[in-house]
């Protein structure tokens, strides 16, 4: 994990944790999407060196982070800014991946003093549900079990994707890194139209689009058309592109950083 540093900040009484791959290089805070956890930028961290400390967000009700009371759009944002007031960093480049995108473009727009850059992978701004809510697939899996051994035969065919990324709870059970009714509830809020997030803030901004992603190529237009100072980078990829595509990914968000 590249020598990452987990550590941690309380908010309303509830642990926020999150990864500091260190380095004495500019700030770049990394929110990842629902179902990830911060350890899904190691491979970015690596790419950029020196050059950048990336501090990389187990937002909440992922990964080390406590379950939350909600999962509205004013929650997560007030995680961002917790996390940089803990730190004390005034400005830093924002990068995030679908909800972590949206959650970066709406942080830029409400607090656009925070933000120097913002790097949005595969989010996109105008967005409903048409049909199932996607993470509806994880209502089926459990939660926890007894033993790890029992909660991977649990997850069935899903088994591959979370295996490695199990928690072990204080009374010697697993769980997953998140629980699955959270990551269905946060869903239902991340949908609208967020056209004027997008819009909201002026810094430099990265638009990564994978053309097996989520982000329609006239919406992908539209976006860089509308706001100035932003650049569209397509990769051939799905939209876990963070994790399936890493080398080209990485490669895009450095030429990106070196212009900023």
């Amino acid at each position: 994990m590249n020598d990452a540093i987990r550590s941690e900040l309380t908010v309303d009484g509830r642990r926020l944790s999150y990864l500091d791959f260190g380095g004495t290089g500019r700030p770049l805070v990394a929110l990842h999407g629902h179902l990830g956890e911060g350890a899904m930028f190691a491979q970015l961290a690596a790419s950029l060196g020196g050059e950048w400390r990336v501090i990389a967000l187990d937002q909440r009700g992922h990964g080390d982070s406590d379950r939350a009371g909600d999962y509205s759009r004013e929650g997560y944002l007030a995680d961002v800014l917790a996390l940089l007031d803990h730190l004390g960093l005034d400005r830093v480049v924002l990068l995030g991946h679908s909800l972590g995108g949206i959650n970066a473009y709406q942080f830029a727009a409400r607090h656009p003093e925070r933000v120097g850059a913002l790097v949005n992978v595969d989010a996109p701004v105008v967005f409903g549900l048409e049909g199932p809510n996607p993470p509806s697939f994880v209502l089926e899996m459990p939660y926890d079990a007894p033993t790890r051994d029992a909660l991977v035969a649990g997850l069935g065919p899903a088994a591959p994707y979370f295996a490695d990324r199990l928690r072990v709870n204080h009374d010697g059970s697993w769980r997953l890194p998140f629980h699955p009714q959270d990551m269905y509830d946060s869903e239902e809020q991340v949908h609208g139209d967020h056209r004027a997030d997008w819009t909201g803030s002026s810094c430099p901004a990265l638009l990564i689009r994978a053309t097996k992603g989520v982000i329609p190529a006239e919406q992908a237009e539209a976006m860089i058309t509308g706001r100035p100072g932003t650049v569209l980078t397509e990769l051939d990829a799905d939209h876990l592109l963070v994790t399936t595509a890493p080398v080209a990914f990485g490669d895009a968000v450095r030429e990106f950083l070196a212009t900023v």
